[in-house]
Protein backbone atom coordinates (compact mmCIF):
# COMPACT_ATOMS: atom_id res chain seq x y z
CA UNK A 1 0.00 0.00 0.00
CA UNK A 2 2.93 2.58 0.89
CA UNK A 3 4.31 1.88 -2.62
CA UNK A 4 1.12 2.36 -4.39
CA UNK A 5 0.80 5.54 -2.35
CA UNK A 6 3.93 7.12 -3.38
CA UNK A 7 3.76 5.74 -6.76
CA UNK A 8 0.42 7.64 -7.63
CA UNK A 9 1.81 10.58 -5.37
CA UNK A 10 4.72 10.56 -7.65
CA UNK A 11 2.72 10.48 -10.27
CA UNK A 12 0.20 13.76 -9.39
CA UNK A 13 3.40 15.25 -8.90
CA UNK A 14 5.31 14.34 -12.58
CA UNK A 15 1.23 15.62 -14.02
CA UNK A 16 1.67 18.34 -12.33
CA UNK A 17 5.09 19.45 -13.15
CA UNK A 18 4.56 18.74 -16.66
CA UNK A 19 1.49 20.63 -16.60
CA UNK A 20 3.20 23.66 -15.41
CA UNK A 21 6.19 23.05 -18.04
CA UNK A 22 3.57 23.39 -20.40
CA UNK A 23 2.12 26.49 -19.16
CA UNK A 24 5.76 27.58 -19.03
CA UNK A 25 5.84 27.03 -22.83
CA UNK A 26 2.35 27.69 -24.21
CA UNK A 27 2.72 30.68 -26.79
CA UNK A 28 2.55 34.14 -25.68
CA UNK A 29 0.84 36.96 -27.77
CA UNK A 30 3.96 39.18 -28.90
CA UNK A 31 2.95 43.15 -29.01
CA UNK A 32 5.86 43.47 -31.53
CA UNK A 33 4.24 41.45 -33.93
CA UNK A 34 0.45 43.31 -33.14
CA UNK A 35 2.50 46.50 -33.65
CA UNK A 36 4.07 45.63 -36.98
CA UNK A 37 0.64 43.95 -38.54
CA UNK A 38 -0.82 47.39 -37.57
CA UNK A 39 1.92 49.40 -38.89
CA UNK A 40 1.51 47.75 -42.14
CA UNK A 41 -1.97 47.85 -42.55
CA UNK A 42 -3.01 51.01 -41.72
CA UNK A 43 -0.08 52.74 -44.04
CA UNK A 44 -1.06 55.53 -46.73
CA UNK A 45 0.60 52.81 -48.75
CA UNK A 46 -2.74 50.84 -48.66
CA UNK A 47 -5.00 54.07 -49.75
CA UNK A 48 -7.44 53.20 -46.80
CA UNK A 49 -8.06 49.32 -47.84
CA UNK A 50 -11.54 49.87 -49.82
CA UNK A 51 -12.64 46.83 -51.21
CA UNK A 52 -12.01 46.32 -55.02
CA UNK A 53 -9.08 48.36 -54.72
CA UNK A 54 -5.27 48.05 -55.49
CA UNK A 55 -4.81 48.62 -51.55
CA UNK A 56 -6.91 46.12 -50.37
CA UNK A 57 -5.52 43.62 -52.07
CA UNK A 58 -1.99 44.34 -50.63
CA UNK A 59 -3.36 44.17 -47.67
CA UNK A 60 -5.50 40.56 -48.21
CA UNK A 61 -1.79 39.12 -49.98
CA UNK A 62 -0.23 40.56 -46.99
CA UNK A 63 -2.28 38.06 -44.58
CA UNK A 64 -2.14 35.71 -47.02
CA UNK A 65 2.03 35.53 -46.97
CA UNK A 66 1.38 35.82 -43.14
CA UNK A 67 -0.80 32.78 -42.71
CA UNK A 68 2.11 30.66 -45.04
CA UNK A 69 4.42 32.00 -42.87
CA UNK A 70 2.33 30.67 -39.78
CA UNK A 71 2.03 26.84 -41.51
CA UNK A 72 -2.24 27.82 -42.01
CA UNK A 73 -3.39 25.64 -44.70
CA UNK A 74 -4.79 27.43 -47.72
CA UNK A 75 -8.74 26.62 -47.54
CA UNK A 76 -10.10 29.88 -50.10
CA UNK A 77 -10.50 29.26 -53.44
CA UNK A 78 -8.60 26.77 -55.73
CA UNK A 79 -5.75 25.67 -53.04
CA UNK A 80 -5.17 29.36 -52.36
CA UNK A 81 -5.68 31.45 -49.19
CA UNK A 82 -7.85 33.90 -51.40
CA UNK A 83 -11.57 32.93 -51.70
CA UNK A 84 -12.59 35.19 -54.70
CA UNK A 85 -15.90 37.34 -54.50
CA UNK A 86 -17.75 38.87 -57.47
CA UNK A 87 -18.74 41.61 -56.83
CA UNK A 88 -21.35 44.81 -58.64
CA UNK A 89 -20.40 48.40 -57.52
CA UNK A 90 -22.31 51.19 -58.25
CA UNK A 91 -21.15 54.99 -57.88
CA UNK A 92 -23.88 58.14 -57.81
CA UNK A 93 -23.78 60.62 -60.79
CA UNK A 94 -23.02 63.85 -59.24
CA UNK A 95 -25.99 65.88 -59.68
CA UNK A 96 -28.55 63.61 -60.85
CA UNK A 97 -30.29 62.73 -57.34
CA UNK A 98 -34.03 63.55 -57.04
CA UNK A 99 -36.40 63.89 -54.36
CA UNK A 100 -39.55 66.19 -54.51
CA UNK A 101 -42.71 66.60 -52.54
CA UNK A 102 -45.82 66.53 -54.29
CA UNK A 103 -49.26 67.75 -52.23
CA UNK A 104 -51.95 69.84 -52.47
CA UNK A 105 -49.45 72.80 -51.52
CA UNK A 106 -47.75 71.99 -54.68
CA UNK A 107 -44.02 70.37 -55.59
CA UNK A 108 -41.32 71.06 -52.52
CA UNK A 109 -37.85 69.96 -53.83
CA UNK A 110 -35.53 68.51 -51.65
CA UNK A 111 -31.49 69.33 -51.49
CA UNK A 112 -29.81 66.37 -52.37
CA UNK A 113 -26.90 68.39 -49.95
CA UNK A 114 -28.87 68.41 -46.66
CA UNK A 115 -32.10 66.83 -46.67
CA UNK A 116 -32.20 62.82 -47.99
CA UNK A 117 -29.52 59.98 -49.01
CA UNK A 118 -30.81 57.71 -51.46
CA UNK A 119 -29.89 54.25 -51.39
CA UNK A 120 -27.63 52.21 -53.49
CA UNK A 121 -28.74 50.98 -56.80
CA UNK A 122 -26.77 47.73 -58.15
CA UNK A 123 -29.68 46.56 -60.26
CA UNK A 124 -29.74 49.32 -63.17
CA UNK A 125 -28.14 52.23 -63.52
CA UNK A 126 -31.22 54.27 -63.14
CA UNK A 127 -34.06 53.98 -60.93
CA UNK A 128 -37.29 55.99 -59.84
CA UNK A 129 -40.04 55.64 -57.76
CA UNK A 130 -43.25 58.16 -57.86
CA UNK A 131 -45.95 57.08 -55.66
CA UNK A 132 -47.92 58.22 -52.25
CA UNK A 133 -46.82 58.58 -49.24
CA UNK A 134 -48.21 56.16 -46.58
CA UNK A 135 -46.68 56.21 -42.56
CA UNK A 136 -46.25 52.69 -41.01
CA UNK A 137 -44.75 53.96 -37.96
CA UNK A 138 -41.27 51.95 -37.93
CA UNK A 139 -41.92 49.36 -40.82
CA UNK A 140 -41.95 46.15 -38.45
CA UNK A 141 -44.10 43.03 -37.91
CA UNK A 142 -42.71 40.67 -35.23
CA UNK A 143 -45.44 38.29 -34.11
CA UNK A 144 -42.82 37.29 -31.41
CA UNK A 145 -43.68 40.40 -29.74
CA UNK A 146 -46.57 41.18 -30.73
CA UNK A 147 -46.26 44.20 -33.20
CA UNK A 148 -47.69 44.37 -36.51
CA UNK A 149 -47.14 47.87 -38.50
CA UNK A 150 -48.78 47.14 -41.35
CA UNK A 151 -52.03 45.62 -39.82
CA UNK A 152 -55.08 46.91 -41.46
CA UNK A 153 -53.41 48.66 -44.44
CA UNK A 154 -52.54 48.12 -47.88
CA UNK A 155 -49.35 49.44 -49.21
CA UNK A 156 -49.40 48.03 -52.79
CA UNK A 157 -48.03 50.49 -54.87
CA UNK A 158 -47.59 53.30 -52.10
CA UNK A 159 -43.99 54.32 -50.93
CA UNK A 160 -43.73 53.18 -47.11
CA UNK A 161 -42.92 56.11 -44.44
CA UNK A 162 -41.08 54.52 -41.53
CA UNK A 163 -38.93 55.49 -38.75
CA UNK A 164 -35.71 55.01 -38.08
CA UNK A 165 -34.69 51.54 -35.45
CA UNK A 166 -36.93 49.91 -33.73
CA UNK A 167 -39.31 50.38 -30.23
CA UNK A 168 -37.24 50.15 -27.45
CA UNK A 169 -39.56 48.01 -25.63
CA UNK A 170 -37.95 44.91 -28.31
CA UNK A 171 -34.75 43.00 -26.78
CA UNK A 172 -31.59 44.50 -27.88
CA UNK A 173 -30.17 42.30 -30.12
CA UNK A 174 -33.58 40.54 -31.47
CA UNK A 175 -35.12 44.77 -32.13
CA UNK A 176 -31.48 45.07 -33.71
CA UNK A 177 -32.87 42.56 -36.31
CA UNK A 178 -36.23 43.57 -36.63
CA UNK A 179 -34.96 47.30 -36.91
CA UNK A 180 -32.30 46.74 -39.94
CA UNK A 181 -33.00 48.59 -43.16
CA UNK A 182 -32.43 44.91 -44.59
CA UNK A 183 -35.61 43.36 -43.34
CA UNK A 184 -37.84 46.49 -43.16
CA UNK A 185 -37.26 46.41 -47.16
CA UNK A 186 -37.62 43.26 -47.23
CA UNK A 187 -40.90 43.49 -45.64
CA UNK A 188 -41.76 46.38 -47.52
CA UNK A 189 -41.46 44.64 -51.12
CA UNK A 190 -43.16 40.99 -49.60
CA UNK A 191 -45.93 43.58 -49.16
CA UNK A 192 -46.34 45.12 -52.68
CA UNK A 193 -44.71 48.62 -52.02
CA UNK A 194 -42.54 50.49 -54.79
CA UNK A 195 -40.00 52.39 -52.78
CA UNK A 196 -39.51 53.44 -48.88
CA UNK A 197 -38.57 56.26 -47.16
CA UNK A 198 -36.60 56.30 -43.89
CA UNK A 199 -37.01 59.01 -40.98
CA UNK A 200 -34.66 59.86 -38.82
CA UNK A 201 -35.70 60.51 -34.83
CA UNK A 202 -33.36 62.39 -32.45
CA UNK A 203 -32.56 58.99 -31.15
CA UNK A 204 -30.33 58.23 -34.51
CA UNK A 205 -29.05 61.54 -34.64
CA UNK A 206 -27.63 61.86 -31.29
CA UNK A 207 -26.23 58.27 -32.42
CA UNK A 208 -25.01 58.85 -35.89
CA UNK A 209 -25.82 62.50 -37.38
CA UNK A 210 -27.44 62.89 -40.52
CA UNK A 211 -24.33 65.23 -41.48
CA UNK A 212 -22.02 61.96 -41.08
CA UNK A 213 -24.54 60.13 -43.82
CA UNK A 214 -24.30 62.72 -45.64
CA UNK A 215 -19.97 62.61 -46.04
CA UNK A 216 -20.05 59.11 -46.80
CA UNK A 217 -22.39 59.17 -49.67
CA UNK A 218 -19.27 60.07 -51.83
CA UNK A 219 -18.53 55.81 -51.17
CA UNK A 220 -19.43 53.64 -53.76
CA UNK A 221 -21.83 50.81 -52.86
CA UNK A 222 -21.52 47.07 -53.64
CA UNK A 223 -23.58 43.71 -53.52
CA UNK A 224 -22.10 40.37 -54.26
CA UNK A 225 -23.30 38.04 -56.86
CA UNK A 226 -24.63 34.83 -57.20
CA UNK A 227 -23.93 32.30 -59.38
CA UNK A 228 -26.17 33.54 -62.26
CA UNK A 229 -24.72 37.51 -61.92
CA UNK A 230 -27.41 38.72 -59.92
CA UNK A 231 -27.22 41.01 -56.86
CA UNK A 232 -27.55 39.02 -53.60
CA UNK A 233 -30.84 39.93 -51.71
CA UNK A 234 -32.13 41.83 -54.45
CA UNK A 235 -35.40 43.70 -54.41
CA UNK A 236 -36.54 44.59 -57.82
CA UNK A 237 -39.89 45.20 -57.07
CA UNK A 238 -39.06 47.93 -54.39
CA UNK A 239 -37.79 50.84 -56.94
CA UNK A 240 -35.91 53.16 -54.46
CA UNK A 241 -35.82 54.03 -50.99
CA UNK A 242 -34.05 57.41 -49.24
CA UNK A 243 -33.40 58.44 -46.03
CA UNK A 244 -34.86 61.71 -45.03
CA UNK A 245 -33.16 64.37 -42.42
CA UNK A 246 -34.87 65.27 -38.97
CA UNK A 247 -35.44 68.54 -40.73
CA UNK A 248 -36.65 66.71 -44.10
CA UNK A 249 -38.70 64.33 -42.39
CA UNK A 250 -41.31 66.60 -40.36
CA UNK A 251 -42.02 68.20 -44.37
CA UNK A 252 -43.85 65.17 -45.26
CA UNK A 253 -46.46 65.61 -42.23
CA UNK A 254 -47.61 69.40 -43.36
CA UNK A 255 -51.00 68.09 -45.12
CA UNK A 256 -52.22 65.90 -42.00
CA UNK A 257 -53.30 66.74 -38.53
CA UNK A 258 -50.42 65.21 -36.78
CA UNK A 259 -47.00 66.55 -35.87
CA UNK A 260 -44.06 64.10 -36.09
CA UNK A 261 -42.58 65.54 -32.84
CA UNK A 262 -45.80 64.16 -30.94
CA UNK A 263 -45.21 60.90 -33.16
CA UNK A 264 -41.58 60.82 -32.08
CA UNK A 265 -42.60 61.56 -28.16
CA UNK A 266 -45.14 58.44 -28.18
CA UNK A 267 -42.31 56.61 -29.95
CA UNK A 268 -40.10 57.24 -27.01
CA UNK A 269 -42.62 56.24 -24.07
CA UNK A 270 -43.26 53.24 -26.27
CA UNK A 271 -46.98 54.02 -26.66
CA UNK A 272 -48.27 52.92 -30.30
CA UNK A 273 -47.67 54.59 -33.09
CA UNK A 274 -50.15 55.95 -35.47
CA UNK A 275 -50.63 54.77 -39.25
CA UNK A 276 -51.58 57.19 -41.92
CA UNK A 277 -52.14 58.60 -45.61
CA UNK A 278 -49.79 61.48 -45.66
CA UNK A 279 -51.54 62.92 -48.43
CA UNK A 280 -48.78 63.56 -50.49
CA UNK A 281 -46.44 61.57 -53.44
CA UNK A 282 -43.32 61.90 -53.63
CA UNK A 283 -40.61 61.03 -56.11
CA UNK A 284 -37.35 60.25 -56.38
CA UNK A 285 -34.77 59.38 -58.63
CA UNK A 286 -31.20 58.81 -59.53
CA UNK A 287 -28.33 57.62 -62.02
CA UNK A 288 -25.56 55.18 -60.62
CA UNK A 289 -22.56 54.18 -62.96
CA UNK A 290 -22.57 50.46 -62.32
CA UNK A 291 -18.84 47.91 -62.34
CA UNK A 292 -18.09 44.72 -61.82
CA UNK A 293 -15.16 44.47 -59.50
CA UNK A 294 -13.60 41.79 -57.58
CA UNK A 295 -12.27 41.33 -53.84
CA UNK A 296 -10.76 38.64 -52.05
CA UNK A 297 -11.59 36.99 -48.37
CA UNK A 298 -8.51 35.38 -46.94
CA UNK A 299 -9.35 32.32 -45.55
CA UNK A 300 -5.69 29.81 -43.54
CA UNK A 301 -6.80 26.68 -41.78
CA UNK A 302 -5.14 25.24 -38.48
CA UNK A 303 -6.48 21.45 -38.61
CA UNK A 304 -7.92 19.92 -35.48
CA UNK A 305 -6.04 17.08 -34.21
CA UNK A 306 -8.98 14.88 -33.27
CA UNK A 307 -9.95 12.18 -36.24
CA UNK A 308 -13.68 12.88 -35.70
CA UNK A 309 -14.11 16.62 -34.69
CA UNK A 310 -11.38 17.83 -36.49
CA UNK A 311 -14.62 18.09 -39.24
CA UNK A 312 -16.04 20.64 -37.30
CA UNK A 313 -14.68 24.64 -37.77
CA UNK A 314 -14.62 27.48 -35.31
CA UNK A 315 -14.11 30.28 -37.08
CA UNK A 316 -12.32 33.59 -36.59
CA UNK A 317 -12.91 36.45 -38.59
CA UNK A 318 -12.06 40.30 -38.99
CA UNK A 319 -12.92 42.64 -41.41
CA UNK A 320 -10.04 43.80 -43.77
CA UNK A 321 -11.37 46.41 -45.61
CA UNK A 322 -12.23 49.76 -44.45
CA UNK A 323 -13.59 52.54 -46.92
CA UNK A 324 -10.40 54.20 -48.65
CA UNK A 325 -10.10 57.49 -49.52
CA UNK A 326 -11.90 60.42 -50.98
CA UNK A 327 -10.21 62.31 -54.21
CA UNK A 328 -11.95 65.25 -54.08
CA UNK A 329 -11.24 66.04 -50.32
CA UNK A 330 -8.63 68.63 -49.37
CA UNK A 331 -5.96 67.55 -46.83
CA UNK A 332 -5.76 64.52 -45.40
CA UNK A 333 -7.76 62.05 -47.36
CA UNK A 334 -7.12 58.64 -46.64
CA UNK A 335 -9.58 57.14 -44.33
CA UNK A 336 -6.42 54.39 -42.91
CA UNK A 337 -9.09 52.33 -40.90
CA UNK A 338 -6.04 51.71 -38.10
CA UNK A 339 -8.50 50.95 -35.03
CA UNK A 340 -11.66 49.98 -37.59
CA UNK A 341 -10.08 47.37 -38.68
CA UNK A 342 -6.44 46.45 -38.80
CA UNK A 343 -6.40 46.33 -34.92
CA UNK A 344 -9.04 43.47 -35.49
CA UNK A 345 -6.99 41.81 -38.52
CA UNK A 346 -3.76 42.11 -36.02
CA UNK A 347 -5.16 40.43 -33.51
CA UNK A 348 -6.31 37.52 -35.76
CA UNK A 349 -3.03 37.00 -36.98
CA UNK A 350 -1.18 36.82 -34.18
CA UNK A 351 -3.76 34.74 -33.08
CA UNK A 352 -3.44 32.31 -35.69
CA UNK A 353 0.55 32.58 -35.19
CA UNK A 354 -0.47 31.32 -31.75
CA UNK A 355 -2.14 28.25 -32.82
CA UNK A 356 0.78 27.53 -35.13
CA UNK A 357 3.73 27.58 -32.23
CA UNK A 358 1.29 25.71 -30.22
CA UNK A 359 3.15 22.30 -28.83
CA UNK A 360 -0.64 20.61 -29.04
CA UNK A 361 -3.17 20.92 -32.03
CA UNK A 362 -6.86 21.96 -30.70
CA UNK A 363 -9.19 19.37 -31.67
CA UNK A 364 -11.46 21.30 -33.46
CA UNK A 365 -10.54 22.77 -36.65
CA UNK A 366 -10.12 26.54 -36.58
CA UNK A 367 -10.62 28.75 -39.65
CA UNK A 368 -8.79 32.35 -39.88
CA UNK A 369 -11.05 34.62 -41.55
CA UNK A 370 -9.91 38.38 -43.35
CA UNK A 371 -13.31 39.32 -44.68
CA UNK A 372 -13.43 41.90 -47.86
CA UNK A 373 -16.45 44.57 -47.96
CA UNK A 374 -17.63 44.94 -44.41
CA UNK A 375 -18.03 48.31 -44.67
CA UNK A 376 -20.11 48.13 -47.98
CA UNK A 377 -22.96 45.98 -46.27
CA UNK A 378 -21.00 42.74 -44.52
CA UNK A 379 -20.56 41.65 -48.31
CA UNK A 380 -17.55 39.72 -47.56
CA UNK A 381 -19.19 37.74 -44.66
CA UNK A 382 -22.42 37.60 -46.16
CA UNK A 383 -20.35 35.58 -49.39
CA UNK A 384 -18.07 32.88 -47.19
CA UNK A 385 -21.32 32.03 -45.09
CA UNK A 386 -23.25 31.85 -47.81
CA UNK A 387 -20.78 29.76 -49.95
CA UNK A 388 -18.00 28.22 -47.20
CA UNK A 389 -15.08 27.13 -48.50
CA UNK A 390 -15.87 23.93 -45.81
CA UNK A 391 -18.62 21.54 -45.82
CA UNK A 392 -22.23 22.86 -45.13
CA UNK A 393 -23.08 23.05 -41.97
CA UNK A 394 -19.67 22.25 -40.62
CA UNK A 395 -19.07 25.62 -38.88
CA UNK A 396 -19.74 25.60 -35.49
CA UNK A 397 -19.00 28.95 -34.10
CA UNK A 398 -17.70 32.09 -35.09
CA UNK A 399 -15.93 34.73 -33.17
CA UNK A 400 -15.74 38.22 -34.68
CA UNK A 401 -13.35 40.90 -34.49
CA UNK A 402 -14.23 44.52 -35.24
CA UNK A 403 -12.76 47.75 -34.26
CA UNK A 404 -11.30 46.31 -31.01
CA UNK A 405 -10.60 49.70 -29.15
CA UNK A 406 -6.64 49.37 -27.79
CA UNK A 407 -6.19 52.51 -26.38
CA UNK A 408 -6.76 51.15 -22.55
CA UNK A 409 -5.41 48.49 -20.10
CA UNK A 410 -9.30 46.46 -20.48
CA UNK A 411 -10.23 44.87 -17.53
CA UNK A 412 -13.63 43.43 -18.90
CA UNK A 413 -14.77 42.68 -22.69
CA UNK A 414 -17.88 42.93 -24.22
CA UNK A 415 -19.38 39.86 -26.38
CA UNK A 416 -22.38 41.00 -28.37
CA UNK A 417 -24.37 38.13 -28.84
CA UNK A 418 -23.21 35.76 -26.48
CA UNK A 419 -26.65 35.85 -24.12
CA UNK A 420 -28.16 34.03 -27.15
CA UNK A 421 -25.55 30.58 -27.00
CA UNK A 422 -23.48 28.43 -25.13
CA UNK A 423 -20.81 30.35 -26.26
CA UNK A 424 -21.40 32.98 -23.32
CA UNK A 425 -19.54 30.52 -20.83
CA UNK A 426 -16.52 29.47 -23.46
CA UNK A 427 -15.81 33.42 -23.23
CA UNK A 428 -16.77 33.71 -19.48
CA UNK A 429 -14.20 31.13 -18.22
CA UNK A 430 -11.48 31.85 -20.52
CA UNK A 431 -11.82 35.64 -19.42
CA UNK A 432 -11.83 34.52 -15.76
CA UNK A 433 -8.78 32.70 -16.44
CA UNK A 434 -6.89 36.02 -16.65
CA UNK A 435 -8.88 38.17 -14.55
CA UNK A 436 -11.20 39.89 -16.99
CA UNK A 437 -14.37 40.38 -16.91
CA UNK A 438 -17.77 39.90 -19.30
CA UNK A 439 -20.18 42.90 -19.22
CA UNK A 440 -23.48 42.98 -21.09
CA UNK A 441 -24.13 45.36 -24.38
CA UNK A 442 -22.87 49.29 -23.04
CA UNK A 443 -24.52 50.49 -26.36
CA UNK A 444 -27.80 48.69 -26.59
CA UNK A 445 -29.69 52.42 -29.01
CA UNK A 446 -26.21 51.34 -31.78
CA UNK A 447 -27.93 47.39 -32.29
CA UNK A 448 -24.34 46.58 -33.12
CA UNK A 449 -25.68 43.22 -32.90
CA UNK A 450 -26.41 43.10 -36.97
CA UNK A 451 -23.81 45.92 -37.53
CA UNK A 452 -20.90 43.29 -38.24
CA UNK A 453 -19.86 40.47 -39.87
CA UNK A 454 -20.64 37.92 -36.79
CA UNK A 455 -24.34 38.42 -38.05
CA UNK A 456 -23.90 37.09 -41.44
CA UNK A 457 -22.71 33.48 -39.71
CA UNK A 458 -26.03 34.08 -37.16
CA UNK A 459 -28.18 34.18 -40.61
CA UNK A 460 -26.15 30.76 -41.38
CA UNK A 461 -27.51 29.10 -37.80
CA UNK A 462 -24.12 29.25 -35.99
CA UNK A 463 -23.57 30.56 -32.88
CA UNK A 464 -21.68 33.55 -33.09
CA UNK A 465 -20.24 36.31 -30.95
CA UNK A 466 -18.61 39.92 -31.53
CA UNK A 467 -16.09 40.85 -29.34
CA UNK A 468 -14.31 44.18 -28.05
CA UNK A 469 -12.61 45.40 -25.23
CA UNK A 470 -15.08 46.19 -22.61
CA UNK A 471 -15.47 49.67 -20.43
CA UNK A 472 -13.10 49.02 -17.34
CA UNK A 473 -9.54 49.64 -17.23
CA UNK A 474 -7.21 48.22 -14.84
CA UNK A 475 -5.14 51.63 -14.74
CA UNK A 476 -7.20 53.50 -12.34
CA UNK A 477 -6.11 56.95 -13.55
CA UNK A 478 -8.06 55.68 -17.29
CA UNK A 479 -11.95 56.26 -18.20
CA UNK A 480 -12.61 53.52 -20.88
CA UNK A 481 -15.86 54.12 -21.22
CA UNK A 482 -14.54 58.03 -21.84
CA UNK A 483 -12.39 56.76 -24.17
CA UNK A 484 -14.90 54.48 -26.07
CA UNK A 485 -16.61 57.75 -26.57
CA UNK A 486 -14.18 59.96 -27.73
CA UNK A 487 -13.00 57.56 -30.27
CA UNK A 488 -16.75 57.00 -31.90
CA UNK A 489 -17.19 60.48 -31.44
CA UNK A 490 -14.04 61.68 -33.25
CA UNK A 491 -12.21 59.37 -35.21
CA UNK A 492 -14.79 56.65 -36.20
CA UNK A 493 -15.22 56.48 -39.75
CA UNK A 494 -12.26 59.27 -39.93
CA UNK A 495 -9.16 60.30 -41.70
CA UNK A 496 -8.24 60.37 -37.82
CA UNK A 497 -8.36 56.57 -36.82
CA UNK A 498 -4.55 56.01 -37.80
CA UNK A 499 -1.31 55.53 -36.58
CA UNK A 500 -1.26 58.42 -34.56
CA UNK A 501 -3.93 56.89 -32.05
CA UNK A 502 -2.39 55.98 -28.68
CA UNK A 503 -2.31 52.63 -28.69
CA UNK A 504 -1.73 50.49 -25.72
CA UNK A 505 0.41 47.20 -27.74
CA UNK A 506 0.60 45.64 -24.09
CA UNK A 507 -3.29 45.21 -23.72
CA UNK A 508 -2.94 44.18 -27.81
CA UNK A 509 -1.25 41.40 -26.83
CA UNK A 510 -3.59 40.44 -24.22
CA UNK A 511 -6.73 41.00 -25.91
CA UNK A 512 -4.97 38.37 -28.71
CA UNK A 513 -4.11 35.87 -25.81
CA UNK A 514 -7.64 36.08 -24.80
CA UNK A 515 -8.72 35.32 -28.21
CA UNK A 516 -6.63 32.43 -28.09
CA UNK A 517 -8.09 31.08 -24.69
CA UNK A 518 -11.58 31.59 -26.35
CA UNK A 519 -10.84 29.37 -29.13
CA UNK A 520 -9.20 27.11 -27.59
CA UNK A 521 -12.32 26.79 -25.03
CA UNK A 522 -14.60 26.26 -27.96
CA UNK A 523 -12.32 23.87 -29.90
CA UNK A 524 -11.72 21.47 -27.00
CA UNK A 525 -15.20 21.24 -25.50
CA UNK A 526 -16.71 17.50 -25.47
CA UNK A 527 -19.93 19.33 -27.24
CA UNK A 528 -20.62 22.42 -30.39
CA UNK A 529 -21.62 25.51 -29.24
CA UNK A 530 -25.41 25.36 -29.14
CA UNK A 531 -28.11 27.79 -29.37
CA UNK A 532 -30.19 28.21 -25.86
CA UNK A 533 -33.66 26.90 -25.97
CA UNK A 534 -36.09 29.26 -28.00
CA UNK A 535 -33.86 31.66 -28.52
CA UNK A 536 -35.02 34.01 -31.23
CA UNK A 537 -32.14 33.53 -33.43
CA UNK A 538 -31.55 29.57 -32.38
CA UNK A 539 -35.20 29.02 -33.61
CA UNK A 540 -35.36 31.66 -36.55
CA UNK A 541 -31.82 30.68 -38.20
CA UNK A 542 -30.78 27.15 -36.95
CA UNK A 543 -30.40 24.63 -39.82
Amino acid sequence: MRYRSTLAAAMLLLAAGSAAHAADHAPKADKAAIRAHLAFLADDLLEGRDTGTRGYDIAANYVAAQFAQYGLAPKGSKGSYLQSVPLRASRAVPGSSLVELRSAAGVEPLSADTDFVIGADVLEPRAAAAAPLVFVGYGIRADRFGHNDYAGIDVKGKIVVVLQGKPSRFPTEEGAHFGSGREKRKLAAQLGAVGMVTLWTPDTEKAMPFAKVLERNVFPSMSWLDAAGKPAHSLPALQDDVALSLAASKKLFTQVDARLDDIYALAATNKPVPQMDLKMSMLMSHKRVLSEVRSSNVVGLIEGSDPRLKNEYVVFSAHLDHIGQVKEKTGDNIYNGAMDNASGVATLIETARLFSQSATRPKRSVLFVALTGEEKGLLGSDYFATNSTVPAGAMVANVNLDMPLLTFDFKNVVAFGAEHSSLKGSVARAAEKMGVGLIPDPWPAQGLFTRSDHYMFVRQGVPSIFLVPGQNSFNKNEDAAKLWGEFLAKHYHQPSDDLNLPFNFDAAARFAQLNYNIALEIANAGAKPTWNKGDFFGDTFKK
